[in-house]
Order: structure tokens, then sequence, then C-alpha cells
């Protein structure tokens, strides 16, 4: 049986590492990065990190740009690893191929190759100016971590990420409503940690009625500031209170109400109060669009939606293949009762072959609760239309390609009514 010489492992070893250290700045930028991807960087000579960083928010330096600016001379002769290929473009930023050329860097490792065709390139560049090129290692922790950035240049749409708290019987709330709280602390950290990971967050009409929530990121660590994601709230038919937390004028970030047929004096008052109102087309049975929807979102250059119910908006989603992502949060109590709602509303399926199929699936814990996560398969979430380009890696985006690779991404990346309720651990 061959074996692999012993300096070549201590060498694959040596790049997952350095790798894994520039993922790890990747993660730290999820978030806030929007339309840009996150991207993290590492500058190794000699055996030594020489230089790091990750994205900055729009128009600031791409992860390259800043592991270059932190190793100054000692970038000359250093190996960068890099979790997705340099670009080779102009956008709001120059290129980072040119800038790494200019600092002497001998060596690039990259996760990811660019989904973006007008940003990509960057490594055939590198290549051909005598650079040593190669992709490297944790390639499907990089395509996780890309995932929403992919989904937004190849449909301008986000990758959407239902999320849901229920008890092991499937309740969401009791039969009156109530469900504060169905997960303990350690779950409902872990909610606040996918707000502060997601450009927007959506509930519908019916939570605001029934659990009055403010939709801002808590409960994050301290070492940055949290971020706030856009608040989307899907308005139909019938008033909200316009003294509801998720409209008070001093949170921070931004709200947005989106409808398709809330009456209008109702809509001009919150608009008088200071609430943007996003007018949508409805559907053939009278709903608010969600395809449109989506496509007003990714024309906010939004990457990533977490809708967190309830249950109606859950089922509408679900119902109109709209789920990429899942994530349940488990706890070990049952609820019981008929008129207890489940997490996901609307028609459902008529047979259990018809049921969406989870892959990619993981169980955690978080405290005494189980935390699920997992991607609806490819024929189960089909994706939208219509491409546009991210900001500092822009250009048209190729939709009908990216249309037929989307649904191949879904599968591989690391998302009268029913009882208004709330539907998760952080409904506050």
């Amino acid at each position: 049986m061959s074996q692999s010489h012993p300096s070549i492992s201590r060498g694959a070893a040596r790049d997952a590492a350095h790798m894994r250290r520039a993922l790890a700045l990747a993660a730290r930028a999820i978030g806030r990065t929007r339309p840009n991807p996150p991207v993290g960087a590492v500058l190794v000579r000699d055996g030594v990190v020489v230089g790091e960083g990750h994205t900055a928010p729009a128009g600031g330096p791409h992860a390259e740009i800043a592991a270059l600016a932190a190793a100054g001379e000692a970038a000359r002769g250093a190996t960068l690893y890099v979790t997705l290929e340099p670009c080779a473009h102009h956008g709001r930023t120059p290129p980072c191929v040119e800038a790494i050329l200019g600092a002497g860097v001998a060596a690039v490792r990259a996760a990811a190759t660019d989904p973006n065709p007008d940003a990509g390139g960057g490594l055939a560049a590198l290549a051909a100016a005598g650079l040593d090129v190669a992709l490297g290692p944790c390639r499907a922790v990089a395509a996780a971590l890309l995932a929403p950035f992919a989904r937004h240049v190849g449909t301008g749409r986000p990758l959407v990420t239902a999320k849901y708290a229920m008890s092991l019987d499937g309740r969401i709330a009791t039969r009156t409503g109530h469900a504060r709280w169905i997960t303990g602390p350690a779950a409902r950290r872990r909610a606040h940690a996918l707000r502060d990971a997601s450009d927007a967050v959506l509930v519908g009409a019916g939570t605001v009625r029934a659990d009055d929530p403010a939709l801002t990121t808590r409960d994050v660590p301290a070492d940055r500031p949290p971020n706030h994601p856009l608040r989307v709230v899907l308005h139909g038919r019938g008033t909200l209170p316009l003294a509801a937390r998720v409209f008070a004028p001093d949170l921070p970030g931004r709200t947005l109400l989106a409808t398709a047929g809330a009456p209008a004096r109702h809509v001009a008052a919150l608009e008088r109060a200071g609430v943007e109102v996003l007018r949508l087309p409805a559907d053939a049975a009278g709903r608010l669009d969600l395809d449109a929807l989506l496509d007003a979102l990714g024309a906010r250059e939004v990457m990533s939606l977490l809708v967190e119910g309830g249950a109606t908006v859950l089922g509408a989603f679900l119902d109109a293949g709209r789920v990429d992502r899942v994530v349940a949060f488990v706890a070990p109590r049952l609820i019981g009762g008929a008129a207890a709602p489940a997490a996901f509303g609307g028609r459902g399926i008529d047979r259990m072959s018809e049921a969406r199929e989870l892959v990619d699936v993981r169980v955690e814990r978080a405290g005494a609760d189980l935390v699920v996560t997992g991607s609806l398969a490819a024929a189960d979430a089909a994706p939208g239309a219509a491409g546009r380009t991210a900001d500092s890696r822009p250009g048209p985006a190729r939709a009908g390609a990216a249309r037929r690779g989307a649904a191949r991404e879904a599968a591989t990346s690391v998302s009268s009514a029913a009882p208004a309720t709330g539907g998760g651990p952080d409904r506050v």
C-alpha cells in the first residue's frame, strides 16, 4: 500500500490550518459585507503568519488588501491563503490581483473560485504572471460560507433560511398562542447569532400582533457590534398597531413593511409614522407574491433572508418552494393540543412521496435543546430568476447559467389564515 511522503502530509496539514484561519476570519464578516461575499485572507512567510484580514463593508478593502496592508514588506515571497479567488476587475475598489502582484506574493491558495462570471479569473491571471497558484483545502466549508453570495449573483435573490423553535411534538406555541419560551437560553443565543449573520429577517403580520417582536440582534459576543438585519414584515389584509415595537423609530437598523393588500389609509398612517412601505403585486390567490418580494429584496442587495414565521408565513414559503435551508430548534418538552400550531401552515402535501427532503443534515446540542440544520434537496428549492450583480465584484450576472447551477449550490450549501403565533426562540 502506498503512503504519502511525511513532508507532503505536513505541508497539507499546514495548508489546511492556514485556510481554516482564513475561514474563521471570513466568518467574522458574515452579515456585514453585502453585496460582497465574506472573505478571509492569511499571508504566511517562512511558516509565520505575517498578515491577515477579512472583507470590510461594501466600498472598503477586500480581505486580501487588508492582509497585504497588515503584512507590509513581509508579503514579498509569502503565500496567500484566501477563501475566495482574488478579484481581477475594477468595481468600487481596484482589482486585488494587481495588489497581490505588486506586493510580490509568491503563491496563492484559494478555497473557492468566484461564482460571479464577471469578477472571476483571478487565479488564472495570477498563474499567468508566474505565481504558484492552486485551489486549496476546505472547499466544502468555503462553498457553504459563500452560498448566499452565489445565490444572489446567480439569481438576483437571497438564500432563504426557515428558522423556528418547536416542542418535541412539533408545536410552536400552545393552543392559546403562548410561545415564550419553548427553548432555553443557549438556543435563543444561537437564534440571535443567526440574525447577526443575516442580511434580512422576516415575520408575518400575525407574529407582530401576537408577539410584538423588536427583531433586533442581541446576546452576541461583545468583541464586535451586532449586525441588525433589515426587518421585513409581511402585511396582508387588516391593520397593524402603529405602536408595535418593530416600527419604533429608535430601533437600530431599518424596518420594511411589504404589502399587497393592506388598507390604503392604514398604510399611509404607517408611512407618516416613518415606516418604509414596499408595495408588491399579489399572486393568483390574492396573497403577496413571494417571488416579487424576493426580487425586491435582491434588488436591495439582500443576499441572505432569515424567515422566522409564524406558521402561515413559513407554510407559504414552503408551499412556494422558496425555502433553501432549515434551522429547527427542538425542545425536549411536550405541548399537545389539536389546536396548537405546527411550524409550517399552508396547504402542505397530499402524499408522503411529496415530502421535502433535507440534505447535509446536522444535529447539535444547544443546552438542553437540539438544533437541526439542513438544506432542501435541489428539486425542492427552485431558485428565482433575474440576475443582478455584486457591488465590488460586479457585472451582469449570467442568470440562465446561474439558474442551472443554483439548485446544485443550494443542495451543497453549509433556512382563512392559520393561528397567529410566534415561531421561534427569539421572538423579541
